[in-house]
């Protein structure tokens, strides 16, 4: 029995001494090294895309963001700019990687969002006539402001960020090239209503059983189903708002 505890005690302090000291792992995002690419020359903006969650969705499957990423590349379109939707990958696929996501999320980020900022001024230096629009929602918008506040000022004038849905243990970087969505303080996760995310949670195992049931593969992430979180283009509170912002950006 003796054995066993030291065994299990052993690898406690060995597992966090790796979780705090480990190397860090992040996915190679090879996409901001083929923005460099002849066929892309020619665009006169690059949207980067972060999605929530894990931060590796897709965005052909980020039905909660992927509607606003198209009506910003749609409006652009319509004043005349060509532009490109490039993806930045926060988490590595696979458990380990989600193990290192979940140490860089308490680190508020700060490796990612220090990779995410390299890959800007990247594409500024070798693109010097792009502008940038990065976006995120929800872990991705914390990943968008800590990263907008790492890129050099000498780099700024040409980057514009949409972060939407913060969470409210983030504190939001104030700039004026950045326009911060909370649908109007409906949004209860970055307004730190507690009662109402407890709720959710509670309730997220439920909405994932019945999904299951039903024959529905929900991931258990989108069961969670935080009021007010969700940012639909056709919302006053989030098209409009864009364009404005936009707008005053680009005109």
């Amino acid at each position: 029995m003796r054995k066993i505890k030291y065994l299990i005690f052993t690898l406690i302090i060995s597992g966090s001494l790796f979780f705090i000291f480990g190397p860090e792992i992040l996915p190679e995002n090879l996409q901001f090294q083929q923005a460099l690419d002849s066929t892309l020359i020619d665009r006169d903006v690059i949207i980067i895309f972060n999605s929530g969650g894990w931060g590796n969705t897709p965005l052909e499957e980020a039905e909660d963001f992927a509607p606003a990423i198209k009506g910003i590349e749609k409006t652009l379109d319509s004043w005349g700019y060509r532009s490109v939707v490039i993806p930045y990958k926060r988490t590595k696929d696979g458990l380990l990687g989600k193990f290192w996501g979940i140490k860089d999320s308490f680190s508020s980020f700060r490796f990612s969002s220090e990779n995410l900022a390299e890959k800007v001024e990247f594409l500024i230096e070798n693109l010097p006539d792009k502008k940038i629009i990065i976006a995120g929602l929800s872990n991705g918008a914390s990943l968008v402001d800590e990263s907008m506040e790492k890129i050099s000022t000498n780099t700024q004038n040409s980057v514009y960020a949409i972060v939407a849905g913060i969470p409210f243990w983030s504190e939001p970087y104030e700039s004026e090239n950045i326009l911060h969505l909370s649908n109007n303080k409906k949004d209860t996760l970055s307004t730190g209503e507690v009662k109402s995310l407890v709720f959710s949670l509670i309730k997220a195992p439920f909405v994932w059983i019945e999904a299951r049931i039903n024959g529905q593969n929900l991931p258990f992430s989108k069961a969670i189903q935080v009021p007010g979180h969700n940012y639909f283009w056709s919302s006053p509170e989030v098209g409009p708002e864009i364009v404005t912002f936009l707008e005053d950006k680009f005109h």
